[in-house]
């Protein structure tokens, strides 16, 4: 009877000393905590708190701790206009409440039913202190977007999608957003539908909002997703909807590849005719030049595979199936021309121009020239020599284009000149006298490679090497003295091609023994006279400079 006694002197319309009112927010489902106040000086000892709270149907809930026994005590009390059955409810709203060491409140499990205001009286020796605090009770829930769309059309409002916030308190507020930012809704391209329902049971609410959006091209790739708008912080879906987007084809475009202001004559050159719908046309025709339409199924390129300045022009592409749409571009050829090119043959001694042309695209560009794989000048060709002979390549760089190469393959023919005839050591003499070898070489020019032939009987065999590059040919051949050959006052040598020919002569003496004596007795004439006279010299030199004992000449 003292706890109800109390609990009425604190109700409604009871004068008691009440500091502040505040409120606390607890979380549906979790515990939640209610302060009082615990500031009783030590000296003034606590003796009881007890805490009221009037629920929905009229009952009162009073809570009573004896510090002295620390102990918590609840008890059902009616209030002025009502009474009350202990059924399950309150059974249960009271088996979840207790009162901690510092006087606080604390609800487990807190329900929607224990949202009110709270008083606290705090009755020690000499002071009693009440408090009311209002007891707010939310929950959030993650929004779920469902019955989503499978793709857009341009400029159709469609169902987007639902998003549903299931079991929240407050009812949440839904907001559709686009790439992070809030979608207005304006009745036309953005159309917003909500509803929110309540559990009986539980009072807990579910909120449905459902969009309906006509998207336009600035959609494509677009990012949309809902949040949940509530007291404690706005919470987004963890799902991010993107869709694929329908819309007709407006524009064309043509692109070539490679890239540039001019492609070099003989590139591939591959046109790709771009269609801005989704999805894409499946068929193009591609507009030459000249009139020519090629049509395409199922792909939007089409490929020259070695462009030619003669297909330099305007190129057009339109849809197979709307021709009045179409899209073009210029297409300029670069191209170079040498001349000779290939194989070329030419007589020693001629001239040969070679010229190069190129377009007005390659004056910037950069020629270099090879000979035989090594770098050479620009080839002037005043007059032909057999050196000139070779593979000459021009190479042409532009930035931008493929680098380009022309060759041409030089030979240099004529018929063959005789350029020396003369005698040749033959064991490190030019005459072997008494049965001797005489050597002879005969050296010319002339491409083809010449043949040599000598006027001689009696020979070995020529030996003959040739040098391709010079054109220069070499015969050596060994003439002994026979019989045959010791009444041989000269000697010819020929060469030829199927050009033309040449010779020369060479006079040839066979030396006589009496020639060979002579010379042999003259030899050792000029010996011994040389030994004489160096006794002599010796002699003369001795008796000239030889002194006496008194340092004097000899007199004669």
């Amino acid at each position: 009877m003292f706890l109800l006694f109390i609990a009425l002197l604190v109700g409604p319309g009871t004068l008691a000393p009440v500091w502040g009112t505040e409120t606390v927010i607890g979380i549906y489902g979790e515990t939640t905590v209610v302060p009082c106040d615990d500031s009783t000086p030590a000296w003034d000892k606590l003796v009881l708190t007890m805490w009221r709270y009037v629920q929905g149907d009229g009952t009162a809930l009073v809570l009573t701790k004896h510090f002295d026994k620390d102990t918590t005590h609840v008890e059902l009390a009616p209030t002025d206009s009502h009474d009350f059955d202990k059924d399950t409810h309150h059974t249960d709203a009271a088996s979840r409440v207790s009162i901690n060491h510092r006087s606080g409140l604390v609800i487990e499990r807190s329900a929607l039913a224990d949202r009110g205001v709270y008083t606290c009286v705090v009755i020690s020796q000499y002071n009693v202190r009440v408090r009311s605090i209002n007891v707010e009770v939310y929950t959030t829930v993650q929004p779920e977007i469902v019955d989503k769309a499978k793709r857009l059309e341009k400029d159709m409002l469609v169902p987007l999608g639902t998003c549903v916030v299931r079991g929240a308190h407050p009812a949440a507020q839904i907001t559709w957003q686009r790439n992070g930012l809030p979608l207005i809704a304006d009745g036309t391209r953005v159309v917003v539908v909500s509803t929110v329902t309540t559990d009986p049971g539980t009072g807990l609410s579910t909120t449905s909002s459902s969009l309906r959006y006509a998207a336009t091209r600035g959609d494509v790739g677009a990012r949309f997703n809902c949040r949940s708008d509530h007291k404690l912080g706005p919470v987004e879906s963890d799902e991010t909807l993107t869709f694929p987007l329908l819309y007709p084809t407006e524009r064309l475009s043509l692109t070539a590849t490679p890239e540039g202001p001019a492609v070099a004559e003989g590139d591939a050159v591959t046109l790709t005719c771009h269609a801005d719908g989704n999805p894409a046309p499946t068929g193009y025709n591609f507009h030459l030049p000249g009139g020519r339409t090629v049509s395409v199924e199922n792909s939007n390129t089409y490929t020259l595979p070695a462009i030619t300045r003669d297909a330099a022009g305007e190129y057009k592409c339109s849809l197979v199936d709307d021709g009045t749409m179409e899209a073009s571009r210029h297409i300029a050829v670069s191209y170079f021309d040498l001349s000779p090119t290939g194989k070329v043959l030419k007589t020693v001694g001629d001239a040969l121009v070679v010229e190069m042309e190129m377009d007005d695209a390659s004056d910037d560009a950069k020629v270099s020239w090879t000979k035989d794989g090594e770098k050479t000048e620009a080839p002037l060709f005043r007059k032909l020599t057999y050196a000139h002979a070779g593979l000459y390549v021009c190479e042409v760089s532009v930035a931008g284009l493929t680098t380009r190469r022309r060759s041409f393959e030089l030979g240099v023919e004529g018929a063959p000149v005789i350029t020396g005839l003369h005698s040749a050591p033959v064991n490190g003499d030019h005459v072997q006298n008494g049965g001797g070898v005489w050597g002879l070489v005969c050296e010319a020019q002339g491409v083809p490679e010449p043949r040599f032939t000598w006027n001689v009987n009696g020979t070995d065999e020529a030996t003959v090497s040739y040098d391709e590059k010079t054109g220069t040919a070499t015969s050596l051949i060994h003439v002994a003295q026979t019989v045959d050959t010791e009444n041989l006052t000269s000697v010819t040598c020929s060469v030829s091609n199927r050009l033309g020919e040449d010779a020369r002569t060479l006079p040839v003496r066979w030396a006589s023994l009496w020639d060979e004596a002579v010379v042999l007795l003259s030899v050792v004439a000029v010996v011994v006279l040389a030994g004489i006279l160096y006794v002599i010299f010796g002699i003369i030199k001795r008796r000239c400079c030889t002194t006496d004992e008194n340092n004097n000449l000899p007199t004669v």
